[in-house]
């Protein structure tokens, strides 16, 4: 009995245990010195590992966009509205959703197994017997790097995004360039970029940070670096899905769609 009571119980105190880092890492954003140094390093390494499959991955995602929406408004003879509703959705909810995969696939593993590593081999109780706080000295730069990254990802999906929609539009549905790039503005508005800005960088904090707990508790040898790995990028991706219907229904709900 008491051991399945442990077993229900224990996600509970994963839960607890991951919000206590998170707060743990909010304090170190303020101690002082800050590792400009590491954040630069960490801001380049995950850039490199994520930008290329961004950008790949942003042109299917802007022609699916592309396609769906203008077939789906084509059925209602709205075909001027084709662009705007395209914008909208890559802008919304397409760019910061194939950001924080990317991020937390290609820079939250890295994270993840980088820190393992570092577990592991007891290289985290050696800087805490020296005095260093490893969350302070390591954590807090891949966090801000992380979060950094993941806003100017979310604007190069949202510009190749856009494009592949307008050649995609233009080349196989026969639309017009024109009325494609016109209609930007009868639904889109600029509180659409401020939220997919904000939605790419709360993305990006819950990766590194997910990513950075997970390494920092490895444990069981070069296996459970590799298990901490999966794990975070699990949990990562459930935790994005929950914080983007957050979001997004908070934001419909201060901002009124524009009509057209």
């Amino acid at each position: 009995m008491a051991s399945t009571t442990a077993r229900l119980l224990a996600p509970v105190g994963a839960a607890g245990s991951l919000f206590a880092f998170a707060l743990d890492v909010a304090r170190g954003l303020f101690r002082r010195p800050f590792q400009l140094r590491e954040f630069i390093q960490q801001a380049w390494f995950v850039a490199s590992v994520t930008i290329i499959p961004t950008a790949l991955v942003a042109i299917p995602f802007g022609a699916v966009i592309a396609l769906q929406v203008g077939g789906l408004i084509r059925q209602f003879g709205a075909e001027s509205f084709t662009g705007s509703a395209s914008v909208l959705a890559v802008v919304q909810q397409a760019a910061p959703i194939a950001t924080a995969l990317l991020i937390a696939g290609a820079g939250g593993s890295a994270i993840a197994a980088d820190l393992g590593a570092r577990k592991i081999r007891e290289e985290l109780d050696a800087m805490m017997v020296l005095g260093i706080d490893p969350i302070q000295r390591l954590v807090v730069p891949r966090v801000l790097a992380t979060m950094l990254v993941a806003v100017f990802l979310n604007g190069l999906v949202s510009v190749v995004g856009v494009a592949g929609g307008y050649v995609f539009n233009v080349v196989l549905q026969d639309g017009t360039p024109g009325a494609y790039i016109a209609s930007f503005t009868a639904l889109a508005q600029l509180p659409d970029i401020w939220i997919g800005l904000v939605k790419a960088l709360i993305f990006g904090l819950i990766a590194a940070v997910v990513a950075s707990y997970k390494g920092m508790n490895a444990g069981g040898g070069p296996k459970g670096v590799g298990d901490a790995v999966n794990e975070s990028v699990v949990i990562t991706f459930l935790l994005l899905f929950i914080a983007n219907f957050v979001l997004s229904a908070v934001y419909l709900q201060i901002v009124p769609p524009k009509g057209g």
